[in-house]
């Protein structure tokens, strides 16, 4: 399956267009406490097409590559950086102060 998968992503990415279908999304509601008529008690979750987060994937991973490749994010910037995440840019903004 994964040769048509990455088959349909290629005639995407060739054409640069997205099916219609690929589109849209089916939004779903799921409450988490209190009011239950209160919007602001319901965290909000968007079910998309398979293929279409696939898309998203292989797009975000090949920036990635290049942004590391060319060393165009800042070594401060843990967020986009393989291997980092945001607990870890905490830690060190706490070192930075007490040094």
């Amino acid at each position: 399956m994964t040769p048509y998968l990455a088959r349909l992503l290629e005639i995407s990415l060739n054409n640069a267009t997205i099916p219609r279908d690929r589109k849209l999304a089916t939004v779903v509601h799921i409450y988490r406490g209190g009011y239950q008529s209160a919007l602001s008690n319901c965290r909000h979750i968007s079910l998309t097409s398979v293929v279409c987060k696939q898309l998203e994937n292989v797009i975000a991973e090949y920036l990635r590559q290049v942004w590391v490749k060319n060393n165009w994010l800042y070594e401060g910037k843990h967020v986009f950086r393989p291997g980092y995440w945001c607990e870890c840019q905490v830690i060190t903004l706490c070192q930075d102060i007490t040094d």
